[in-house]
């Protein structure tokens, strides 16, 4: 891998209310341990993340295609925008990298409004129901999905 790889890692709404959130659901985790524990998995594989969270649809949109020139691979949870979002679809689809989906809760297991998601159908991966360390399970997969290309 070369010096200079680096994995987008996006977080739709409501993810910034981690560790508030119902924390029986979502975990104790904030938003901010979480991107700590990403730093250093990632230094571990000799990558670096670009962390960011967003509630504005269009503004995750906009990340995704600059993501095209600027990453090698986009980690994404985008929260609810998973089960409405075809933009986000289309944009990941134009960004043409490896892309890990990611959810702290098993989706499958909730209500039936959250089993399909639009980010599933362009997604390389999917890792559901492991919490926090789904986000460090996606840094190992991409880490490999990276040094193929």
């Amino acid at each position: 891998m070369q010096d200079d790889t680096t994995v987008l890692i996006l977080n739709g709404p409501n993810l910034n209310m981690l560790g508030v959130r119902e924390p029986a659901i979502y975990g104790s985790d904030t938003l901010a341990d979480i991107e700590a524990a990403c730093a250093d998995r990632a230094a571990d594989h000799g990558l670096s993340v670009d962390f960011r969270q967003s509630n504005i649809e269009g503004e995750l949109v906009t990340w995704i295609q600059q993501a095209r020139a600027q990453h090698d691979g986009i980690i994404i949870n985008p929260g609810a925008y998973s089960h409405t979002s075809v933009a986000i679809l289309d944009a990941l689809q134009i960004a043409e990298l490896p892309v890990i989906e990611v959810h702290l809760t098993n989706i499958h297991k909730r209500e039936a409004f959250r089993h399909h998601s639009y980010v599933s159908k362009v997604a390389t991966g999917v890792i559901a129901g492991l919490g926090a360390h789904g986000y460090l399970l996606a840094l190992d997969a991409m880490a490999r999905l990276i040094d193929k290309d």
